[in-house]
């Protein structure tokens, strides 16, 4: 069964249709990096798929669960303790780290699990700590979020997102935000991770990263998946006229 499955997903914001018809399926374990120029869509694909956006049109399946799908020509979303303990198994990293800027590192790992998942504070503090040390930032734990670089901030986000456990982890564009020089140990990161099997859609303009750790890469442009493939095929050998003209660009 496969752990993410969407079918006919759009997207539109009043007269602006962002996505247009997506079918998308991921397995288990499977690492997929999203490439496309701005505006094609990547970012609203992956927010739609825990509900930070709602869909216009088509269904989302997570783990086998319905979040969404479509009764009578319209988007029905599961009930809403349903749909949160679905969209739980999800965790989402943002471009810009979304850290609590009054709460140190380690309450910024333990904050859900404590307050959302009711997890005992202790246990909460454990695990937080054994992540932080995952993410190379164990004598960061009592500093706040403005004595960190960006590359700081982001392996903090990364921790945060996994201490809910999740089952996929979306990342939107990770280092966009970073300066050159901290892209790096972001990256490192999320190859520790793919090296885990850990099932990750990751929005990114890094190509030599998504060459690198991508199980199959898609490439979106005008709201379309227009192209998908492994990573070799789709960045080496691309079939579609699109995506070259892309890469080409990008390569320049």
């Amino acid at each position: 069964m496969p752990i993410l499955e969407i079918r006919g997903l759009k997207k539109s914001f009043g007269t602006a249709h962002i996505l247009k018809g997506i079918d998308f399926v991921t397995e288990r374990g499977q690492v997929t990096a999203i490439l496309g120029p701005s505006g094609s869509g990547k970012s609203t694909f992956i927010r739609c798929l825990n509900r930070l956006e709602k869909l216009t049109e088509g269904a989302v399946y997570i783990d086998g669960e319905t979040l969404c799908d479509m009764q009578d020509g319209k988007v029905v979303y599961a009930p809403e303790k349903e749909a949160k303990r679905i969209c739980g198994k999800t965790g989402m990293v943002f471009q810009n780290f979304n850290l609590f800027p009054h709460m140190t590192v380690l309450d910024n790992v333990t904050a859900a699990p404590i307050y959302v998942q009711k997890i005992a504070t202790a246990e909460a503090e454990k695990t937080a700590r054994e992540l932080l040390a995952r993410v190379g930032l164990s004598d960061k734990e009592n500093f706040y979020p403005s004595a960190l670089s960006g590359g700081q901030q982001q392996r903090v986000a990364i921790a945060r997102a996994l201490a809910l456990r999740p089952e996929i982890l979306f990342f939107d564009e990770p280092t966009s935000a970073l300066d050159p020089e901290l892209t790096g140990e972001v990256l490192r990161v999320i190859r520790d991770l793919a090296a885990e099997h850990m099932t990750m859609m990751i929005v990114t303009h890094e190509i030599e990263f998504a060459l690198g750790v991508a199980d199959r890469i898609i490439f979106m442009d005008d709201g379309y998946i227009v192209e998908e493939g492994t990573a070799d095929a789709l960045i080496n050998h691309p079939q579609n006229e699109r995506t070259r003209a892309f890469l080409n660009r990008i390569h320049r």
